[in-house]
């Protein structure tokens, strides 16, 4: 039962996370939206905020917008946090359902570096954990009234960090850290600054006293931070299921690229939505950061490099960390011949240019470490060769039960 219990987890976590995400992002979007939207009104003073007509399901919405606070406050107030916490907290359990609890799998690949479980779990975790603090100690320098200088330095440091993943995990367990370490940073900005900021607010007007406007300022710097994040985080965290995209030594460099389309991508909505005009330069900026990527990764893949006319890469060999693995000679045959035409380091199945999800099957040690993986897609289910193409056989889907679950 254990491993149709942790493929259901898994759904489940992620199922809520990306419920959860949804919210979070819809939220963020909107008010960014709704903070560009604002016009000035009669019954709020030049500078100090701004009202927005809006309509929807029928109906007119009038939303004002106090950059310090009003004159009074009502009885109950809406929070906009749980959506961040609930995002970060399943990401969070998803994380270690998936990566660290099948560490051997997903995380760990000897062929960058032969680490143990729990050195992992310090790298991985210590790194979300130092990546936070460095953020939050920049914002709070001299440099904080900075944007644009601060902004350049959390560039740098979330490439850096990515380089960094890619020297000690295997590469899809590198990027899906590296969107970690952002989600962290977001959410960390809600629940250790915007919202204690914001209740410094409210606790000032029910005091009688007139709120520090830089409570309201820094909550909309990190804010803002989180805006121009939103986009690469989402397409770090959807990669996991395109391996072209981190399976190349130049990973980092894929995380840059999408971290500037993003980026501008959200500039030009910030900018219209403000009613500052089409910058459609921006645009123009994330198609080439795309074309870049696809380049990246065509000349980094083995089928890409074969179709180019490319010398073949030389795939690193597979450090071994103990005895021959013994896989039965009955398993590898059935695994050779029926997957490792799609799941090889050089696929040589027509429409595919990189494994599936980056899983290999084509050494008897690559057999062994995702015996799991087989038993759950082949043996457990019938969801692997899709639609059967390769003719595996009821017989066949049960002698991989029988060894995958180690009876």
């Amino acid at each position: 039962m254990e491993p149709i219990l942790h493929e259901y987890g898994s759904l489940l976590l992620r199922w809520t996370h990306i419920i959860a995400g949804m919210a979070w992002i819809g939220s963020s979007f909107y008010f960014m939206h709704l903070d560009a939207s604002l016009k000035a009104c009669a019954d709020i003073p030049p500078g100090k905020g701004g009202e927005a007509w809006e309509v929807h399901g029928g109906g007119f919405y009038q939303v004002k917008k106090y950059l310090v606070a009003p004159d009074f406050l009502p009885e109950e107030l809406g929070w906009h946090k749980w959506q961040s916490y609930a995002t970060w907290i399943t990401g969070f359990f998803l994380l270690i359902w998936v990566y660290y609890y099948q560490s051997s799998i997903f995380l760990i690949d000897p062929a960058v570096m032969n680490l143990k479980p729990i050195t992992a779990l310090v790298i991985g975790l210590g790194g979300l954990a130092a990546g936070w603090i460095a953020y939050d100690q920049l914002c709070r320098s001299r440099l904080g009234d900075k944007p644009l200088v601060v902004g350049i330095i959390v560039f740098a440091g979330v490439v850096l960090a990515a380089f960094l993943y890619q020297q000690v995990f295997s590469p899809r367990a590198a990027f899906i850290h590296t969107g970690a370490l952002m989600a962290t940073i977001m959410s960390g900005n809600v629940f250790f600054v915007i919202i204690p900021n914001q209740h410094k607010v409210v606790a000032a007007l029910k005091a009688g006293e007139v709120p520090n406007p830089y409570y309201g300022k820094t909550a909309k710097l990190r804010s803002g931070h989180n805006n121009y994040f939103t986009l690469p985080v989402v397409f770090l965290m959807i990669s996991n299921h395109y391996p072209l995209t981190y399976s190349t030594p130049y990973a980092f460099v894929i995380v840059a690229l999408a971290l500037v389309a993003g980026t501008v991508i959200r500039y030009f909505y910030n900018e219209r939505h403000a009613g500052r005009g089409d910058k459609a330069w921006c645009w123009l900026v994330a198609a080439v950061c795309l074309i870049l990527a696809i380049f990246i990764s065509a000349t980094t893949t083995p089928a890409g490099r074969m179709a180019l006319g490319l010398p073949p890469l030389v795939s690193p060999a597979f450090a071994k960390s103990g005895p021959a693995v013994g896989v039965p000679v009955d398993v590898q045959n059935i695994v050779m011949g029926r997957c490792a035409m799609c799941h090889a380091a050089e696929p040589v199945y027509e429409g595919f240019a990189i494994a599936p999800r980056g899983i290999l099957l084509d050494t008897e040690e690559a057999i062994y470490k995702n015996r799991k993986l087989i038993l759950v897609q082949a043996g457990l289910s019938h969801a692997m060769p899709p639609n059967n193409i390769t003719e595996l056989s009821d017989e066949d889907r049960a002698m991989l039960k029988e060894w995958a679950s180690g009876k």
